[in-house]
């Protein structure tokens, strides 16, 4: 199956056949011994890039393909999914979809209640987009990199338990905005021995790492803008821009 792909074609495999999965479990394995690689992003696997005309081993649809995909992925130590489909509670860390460089819905905004979605839904170890927002239309538009909303997006990733960056800061920030960033790296690094008592947690018992304030405090249901981190740490960022 050839699919038009963001840079151009590529083929999707079916990973119903046993010979293709054992093809591209070896191609993996190869390049963890012969290269030193530890783990892999695995990008895509989203339903929209399955038709419901594909012909398949299985006769599977596209969950079936996209939970195969996600099996896959729990073979290795190391991973990165954007689409699982019925894998909550695997050991799979699981990206937020991509974001556009925006403050409000679906950008900035957005990081919070989807990744506490997540979290109940038992996808425990879960991860934001880029910094700063990796929708790549948004690299495209020509408009000039907000420095101030690449900030809040790293101050936001900080406390989640996966962070990373796609636009390397030093290269695109000021002096100013890339102090700020790397005050939130460090107050990342301060929380790591945490962070990791709370993946251990979620590791053994499925409780989510970053969690609605109203799993640990009923009456605060409403609010989708600070979360837990476990039961100690109240995170609540500042969305606005500054003045």
């Amino acid at each position: 199956m050839v699919r038009e792909w963001w840079n151009g074609y590529s083929t999707v495999l079916d990973l119903t056949h046993s010979d293709a999965v054992g093809w591209l479990r070896g191609a993996l394995r190869e390049l963890m011994e012969s290269d030193g690689v530890d783990g892999f992003k695995f990008d895509a696997g989203d339903l929209r890039h399955y038709r419901p005309d594909d012909v398949t081993m299985a006769g599977a649809g596209a969950v079936d393909q996209c939970e195969a995909w996600a099996r896959l992925a729990t073979e290795f130590s190391f991973n990165e999914l954007r689409a699982c489909w019925k894998m909550g509670g695997q050991p799979l860390s699981q990206r937020l979809h991509d974001k556009p460089r925006i403050w409000g819905h679906g950008g900035l905004a957005s990081l919070i209640p989807e990744a506490i979605a997540q979290g109940l839904i038992g996808h425990s170890f879960n991860c934001p987009d880029m910094v700063g927002g990796g929708e790549l239309s948004s690299f495209r538009d020509g408009s000039s990199l907000d420095q101030e909303l690449f900030v809040r997006f790293a101050q936001c990733s900080a406390l989640f338990p996966m962070m990373q960056f796609s636009l390397a800061p030093w290269r695109v920030l000021d002096e100013r905005h890339l102090a700020a960033v790397l005050a939130a790296v460090q107050t990342r690094q301060a929380l790591v021995p945490y962070l990791s008592t709370l993946v251990d947690h979620a590791a053994s018992t499925g409780e989510p790492i970053l969690r609605p304030l109203a799993y640990h405090f009923p009456g605060y249901e409403a609010v989708h803008d600070e979360f837990l981190l476990g039961e100690e740490i109240l995170c609540a960022p500042f969305w606005n821009r500054a003045p």
